[in-house]
């Protein structure tokens, strides 16, 4: 994933800069990065964040940093921003992106004379220089965001600055947002939109599907309309959006809470407790606590200062044991307890399995598990969303291939994702048992998609029911 911010100002905007992406860092975990333009130029800073987070990473840089225009970046892959040199003239360049046909890219600009790319650490092409040489394919940026854009398979919002500038341009199917804030004498871009709030800035305005803008610290002017297909990600709200953040006008806490509330509507179960998993399951732990009558409590306690988020680094081994050492037990609300849990998703189940058996070892007696969203089906095309090398790591699709004897095809998955379906009853009773839950019930789509209140024709739903644009 990634997330980024940038600022035009007619003061100096190293200060918003600075505290906008940060607010980004529950995004990625890898590579933090700042560009900023000033009257000697482009002055830029990239750091790996692993370890650190940004705010120290960047405390020395902010103090050498100065200029009017300035674009920073979260990132779990690529370091970003770039600087980039080309006909267009000097620019830096961040993006927000999932490019499924690199391969095919690179061969494509190779055959037309690209000299040549240079290689991250890993081996692999850095994604934003690919989209900033597709850029450099047409003879003026509109035309040459647009043919990026036009030319990627997945997904891909950018941030470009220049001296006329920042240039914004939201992915064409808006599968991630942008937002513009104002206040005088600067405006800004954001991905969150709770990001410029406590740095004075008002909302301006939310771009559309494909609409490209550029920001100076006057005025913020549209240059390409928005399109009128949007399929944004619901799993933002799901998920990754911070609780404060709010897409297409729903705060992702407000949706989490009418996600609980779904479903309690539809359970049967009549537990001592409901809770929620430390961070993204409890909003949607109290929304069904609220509906049901039964108590919210916390048999569990985060504990945040020096453990990154579960999902890093990128082995399993270690990401198992940073999620169980992260996880603090109150015995005295788990001993003798039927407990109702919820998190947010489940994707292989190891560590949801794992802090069930973790629940009955300190007394439970019952775990009633409550995923938030439906079974994840089939990996992610459009937002780096799980560094699952297969979809055979899903633990659903684990499980149909189990039950099928084999591969499947897609017209029997789609009878799985079906919650009315004896395919999708038995899969879900097999994830139970495998995972020794107590009970097992997911959020079902329609519910989660009531719960956003938005046109079902505008999310994105393929990790869940395959379907695409």
């Amino acid at each position: 994933m990634g997330g980024f911010f940038g600022v035009t100002s007619h003061r100096d905007c190293v200060f918003d800069l600075f505290f906008g992406v940060d607010y980004h860092s529950h995004l990625g975990t890898r590579r933090g990065g700042m560009a900023v333009l000033g009257e000697d130029g482009f002055n830029r800073a990239i750091h790996n964040i692993e370890n650190s987070p940004f705010r120290t990473k960047f405390d020395s840089d902010i103090q050498e940093m100065r200029g009017r225009y300035g674009i920073g970046c979260i990132s779990d892959y690529e370091p970003q921003p770039l600087i980039v040199r080309s006909h267009h003239g000097t620019y830096a360049i961040t993006t927000v992106s999932k490019i499924n046909n690199t391969s095919a890219l690179i061969q494509q600009l190779f055959d037309i004379g690209h000299a040549h790319f240079l290689e991250m650490s890993g081996g692999e092409i850095n994604a934003t220089e690919l989209v900033a040489a597709l850029i450099n394919q047409k003879e003026n940026l509109i035309e040459g965001i647009q043919y990026a854009q036009d030319m990627v398979d997945g997904s891909l919002s950018i941030l470009l600055m220049n001296q006329a500038g920042i240039y914004a341009a939201r992915d064409k199917y808006g599968k991630t947002p942008i937002v513009i804030g104002k206040k005088e004498g600067a405006f800004c871009v954001s991905f969150e939109n709770y990001a410029y709030k406590n740095l004075g800035y008002t909302d301006y305005k939310e771009l559309g599907p494909g609409e490209v803008v550029v920001i100076n610290d006057r005025a913020c002017l549209e240059l390409v309309k928005p399109g009128k297909n949007m399929k944004i990600c619901t799993f933002l709200w799901v998920y990754y959006g911070y609780p404060a953040s709010a897409y297409e006008g729903l705060s992702v806490e407000q949706m989490r809470y009418n996600c609980g509330a779904k479903m309690a509507q539809r359970d049967t179960v009549k537990p001592d407790i409901v809770a929620g998993v430390p961070d993204s399951g409890i909003a949607a732990a109290v929304g069904y606590a609220n509906e049901s009558g039964v108590p919210f409590s916390r048999p569990f306690i985060k504990y945040t200062p020096t453990w990154p988020r579960s999902f890093m680094p990128t082995i399993q081994s270690q990401r198992k044991m940073i999620a169980k050492m992260k996880m603090l037990a109150v015995d005295e609300l788990i001993k003798d307890k039927s407990i109702l849990l919820i998190d947010d998703s489940i994707v292989r189940g190891t560590q949801l399995g794992e802090t069930t058996e973790y629940l009955y070892d300190r007394g439970a007696k019952a775990v009633h598990i409550r995923p938030a969203c439906p079974p994840i089906m089939f990996g992610c095309k459009y937002l780096n969303f799980s560094r699952s090398t297969s979809e055979m790591d899903l633990i659903s699709r684990r499980v149909i291939e189990e039950l099928e004897g084999g591969s499947v095809s897609r017209e029997v998955l789609e009878e799985y994702t079906n919650p009315e379906s004896e395919k999708y009853a038995a899969m879900v009773e097999e994830i139970r048992k495998k995972l020794n839950f107590t009970s097992l019930q997911y959020c079902r789509l329609d519910d989660m998609l009531d719960a956003t209140g938005l046109e079902r024709c505008q999310l994105c739903t393929y990790c869940w029911d395959g379907k695409e644009e």
